[in-house]
């Protein structure tokens, strides 16, 4: 790839200051004694007066009309309050996915439907004054169905002979883009650069394969849970635990047909989220009943229904191709992706955008293709999980990548040290392809991934086991992955803050942002703090509330550092202008000449000083009186990419299939670490996360598309006694578009472990795999079909 005239450049914060006072050091979580001894409060924690208990009836059958609903018996159990059907309900279509207005996924959902999608669907909701009550009327209510056919088979959705899974007249999307849901075909999108076909003709080798990636939950420690009540005005409040308030508040007045103004939602501690808590889901359930029964109310999925009726990861076929030279040249690139979204086209798109943008422009190529498809099928739901398209992709991306070092006999890691996008180069990807829509041109002006490789390189001993896997029974072999993410989506999601000073010299700060259990409060503190000149338990934290605190899009997209902490800057700027302007009277000094440091404005000259406290009681009761705060607001205009390279070692057993991961090694580039501990500990969790997705965590259906699994008996998720040696480091760089040189962290980790533990199996055994997770099972078959 050839350096662009000229790189595009964004608006910069701050030039790189000296040193940080602040930020780039791990402070203390601010909410973490509060989590430790158990007074943070989550949704269930709420005490309600008289609560009803609310469960979803689900269909029993992946694909039926719903002729007849008998609700009689169970309205006649003693302690049932409430039973609604589709004929109960407003029939309004909308999305479930909590993104910005107006969203790019279809509106294809309703409270309540005459017809079920998938096993798990909705039939009914019953309210109860208890929970095991509202479940015995679940299973008396009486379902009369006309079963319909089914497909499960993404490759198949498009048939001619396919079941039409949404044959409705009033299912939509509300941005013009691609949608034809009477061929299950919810979403495409394709983009060329350069000429493809005459790079594949000026290559040496051209390989081609399909890589397949499966259904995964999220699995957060706590499910969906959502609690609703009228206050004392008549306004329904709904405690959530969501990612994305401000958009539960908006989707849910829609669904019910009133305004938004009726309606407070409240983010509290959040037992984990990973994406599924980025969906609207359960709100606009407990507030039907709320408003209908004027009764409080609280609906908590059990663990089953997390996993059936939530959202999951989606399941792709990505087809790779790629033509080199033999000195290593990248001619030409193609990803050809095919997506399942379930049932419902929540995310659908923008997943499938992600894996072309987050991936591609990590390779320098002129002539790059990107084609790509959704399709509805008769399976659970997918929908926003950590790494968004990029981990199904980056699977394909860096299997591929090996391949073709190999083909040219040269060692992956160097022919990935050669190939890499790197500062002061641009891909024309980046502008091509965004979420739904074109992207945003924009030049790398910072890159780690040198140092992130090296030192990885170093730490899992390439040089001394690349390549020898040994002859015994057991085999071991290294891998690795390289790769890219973003922060925040550009020109689109804005995030807003509050900020106002006490007469103790503390701070309010009001944050849209959305807090969930990353420590994204600490982070914004952090920021303000450093901006401010004082520490950041000096911020007074107060996050997600939809009538306290200013808009935020919510806690996504890698975006809350990036984009929410360049509100922060703005809103702190504004407060320190203040705070000068008042201190130029007490001091009789020009802004100019004056400076904040440790809650206290000095005289550059040395020749007087005065406390942020004394500024504010200046302000609030002595001369021209007025609140020192401001409010301020951002929406960013590039998405720098972190960076990562992860290595992974494995012992495999050629007798009986076994893997064991036996260390793991990440490297990350995220800019400025604002908290260098909560973004490493934010590295080893998604690195966890992707280790387990890769090796154990698998959705097992029966013949008619049930789950046969839901539960973490029988759905193997990574505990602390299954990790294998895990290390991880930062590499230092600073992004000048970012908040004091940031860049996102969160999702990255979670897709090195494919691709590197495929890499390394391969290293180990000769065998490629291409459909995960990696189980013995597989790796048998693999081996015997090498014998073979």
């Amino acid at each position: 790839m050839e350096k662009p005239a000229a790189i595009p450049e964004h608006p910069k914060f701050y030039e790189r200051p000296e040193k940080f006072d602040v930020v780039n050091h791990s402070r203390e979580k601010l909410d973490g004694i509060g989590l430790v001894t158990g007074n943070r409060k989550f949704v269930a924690d709420f005490d309600l007066p008289n609560p009803l208990h609310v469960k979803i009836l689900g269909s029993p059958h992946a694909h039926a009309r719903i002729k007849n609903i008998d609700v009689s018996e169970a309205k006649k159990i003693p302690g049932v309050v409430a039973i609604f059907t589709h004929s109960d309900v407003p029939r309004v279509f909308r999305t479930t996915a909590g993104q910005g207005y107006p969203e790019p996924s279809p509106y294809d959902t309703c409270l309540l439907d005459n017809k079920v999608r998938f096993v798990g669907d909705r039939v009914a909701i019953v309210a109860a004054e208890n929970l095991e009550t509202a479940a015995e009327a679940c299973r008396k209510i009486k379902v009369e169905y006309e079963v319909l056919p089914a497909v499960f088979d993404l490759e198949k959705a498009r048939d001619p002979e396919a079941p039409i899974i949404h044959d409705e007249s009033d299912c939509s999307v509300p941005i013009p883009v691609f949608y034809e849901p009477k061929n299950n075909h919810c979403s495409h999108i394709e983009t060329r650069v350069g000429d493809v076909e005459k790079g594949y003709k000026e290559a040496d080798f051209v390989i081609e394969n399909k890589y397949k990636s499966h259904y995964a939950q999220h699995c957060p420690i706590e499910p969906h849970v959502c609690a609703a009540y009228l206050d004392e005005s008549d306004r329904l409040t709904l405690i959530s635990s969501t990612q994305v308030p401000f958009h539960a508040r908006r989707i849910t007045a829609q669904t019910l047909g009133i305004p938004i103004k009726r309606i407070r939602v409240i983010k509290p501690r959040i037992g984990g989220g990973f994406g599924t808590k980025q969906e609207v889901l359960i709100e606009d359930v407990c507030a039907l009943v709320t408003l209908r029964t004027r009764r409080a109310c609280i609906l908590e999925l059990s663990r089953a229904e997390e996993f059936i009726s939530s959202r999951t990861r989606h399941p792709m076929v990505v087809t790779m191709k790629a033509g080199v030279k033999k000195d290593g040249t990248i001619t030409a690139l193609s990803m050809k992706v095919l997506s399942n979204t379930g049932a419902y086209g929540s995310h659908a798109l923008t997943v499938m955008c992600n894996c072309g943008s987050k991936v591609l422009p990590l390779y320098k190529c002129k002539n790059v293709e990107f084609i790509g498809d959704t399709v509805y099928t008769n399976l659970p739901v997918a929908g926003a999980y950590r790494g968004y398209g990029a981990t199904q992709a980056a699977f394909g991306a860096e299997s591929l990548m090996d391949e073709l070092a190999a083909t040219i006999g040269m060692d992956s890691a160097e022919f990935r040290k050669i190939n890499h996008i790197n500062v002061g180069e641009t891909s024309p990807i980046f502008e091509a392809l965004g979420e739904g829509r074109a992207g945003v041109s924009m030049g790398i002006q910072s890159c780690g991934l040198p140092e992130c490789i090296s030192n990885g390189m170093k730490e899992i001993g390439w040089k001394e086991k690349h390549g020898k896997p040994g002859s015994g029974v057991k085999r071991r072999g290294v891998g690795m992955a390289m790769l890219m993410q973003g922060s925040s989506i550009p020109e689109i999601d804005m995030g807003s803050v509050f900020i106002k000073m006490n007469e103790d010299a503390s701070f309010n700060m009001l944050l849209g942002a959305t807090d969930l259990g990353t420590g994204s409060d600490t982070i914004l503190a952090q920021i303000a703090a450093e901006t401010l000149g004082c520490d950041h338990s000096d911020m007074i934290v107060y996050s997600s509330d939809t009538d306290f605190t200013p808009f935020d899009t919510g806690a996504y997209a890698s975006s809350t550092t990036y984009l929410s902490g360049g509100a922060v800057i703005n809103a702190a700027k504004k407060v320190r202008e203040q705070i000068l302007a008042v201190a130029t009277l007490m001091l009789g000094e020009k802004a100019e000449n004056l400076y904040t440091e440790n809650k206290t404005v000095f005289r550059k000259d040395g020749k007087g000083s005065i406390s942020f406290s004394s500024i504010c009681k200046y302000a609030m009761y002595e001369v021209n009186q007025f609140q020192i705060g401001a409010i301020g607001s951002h929406v960013t205009h590039a998405s720098p990419p972190p960076f990562s390279a992860h290595f992974a070692e494995v012992e495999v057993d050629t007798e009986t299939g076994e893997l064991k991961v036996l260390k793991y090694v990440a490297g990350v580039d995220c800019g400025t670490a604002i908290n260098p501990i909560l973004a490493d500990g934010q590295v080893q969790g998604a690195v966890v996360n992707g280790i387990s997705f890769a090796t154990t965590e698998e959705y097992i259906f029966d013949k008619n598309g049930r789950m046969l699994n839901p539960n973490f008996n029988h759905y193997k998720i990574f505990s602390a006694a299954d990790l294998p040696e895990i290390k991880t480091f930062l590499v230092p760089t600073y992004e000048p578009t970012g908040p004091y040189g940031a860049k996102s962290v969160s999702e990255i980790g979670i897709n090195g472990a494919l691709p590197a533990i495929a890499n390394a199996i391969h290293d180990a055994i000769g065998v490629r795999l291409f459909d995960p997770p990696f189980t013995a099972e597989k790796i048998l078959k693999a081996l015997k079909g090498k014998k073979g």
